[in-house]
């Protein structure tokens, strides 16, 4: 019980979901809000340019990877376990926000 209770950026939490550990509620929201204006950058850009002259869609900003340690497997975003849920008094889960923010 006292383990769940080690803040995001513990050692532990580090030890155990690498990357993902250090990525907050506002990084991911930043990082959202980049790909977004890179969207809607690349969006106007098309818009406004020749036929043949069409801008490259903007690459999105790297995300950690969500994987298991233990099997490598990666973790489906709709796929929450015990240890990737979030309470309801706590900030969402790094899989609840991989989900959100796709």
């Amino acid at each position: 019980m006292l383990i769940r209770q080690l803040p995001h950026d513990s050692a532990l939490n580090r030890e155990l979901h690498g990357e993902a550990a250090d990525w907050s509620v506002t990084d991911h929201l930043l990082a959202a809000a980049v790909d977004h204006l890179a969207a809607a950058n690349w969006m106007f850009a098309s818009v406004n340019s020749e036929e043949g002259d069409q801008p490259e869609p903007p690459a999105p900003v790297p995300r950690p990877s969500y994987e298991r340690p233990e099997t490598g497997d990666e973790e489906t975003p709709g796929e929450e376990t015990e240890e990737t849920a979030a309470p309801d008094d706590r900030a969402p889960s790094t899989v609840q926000l991989a989900r959100f923010f796709g």
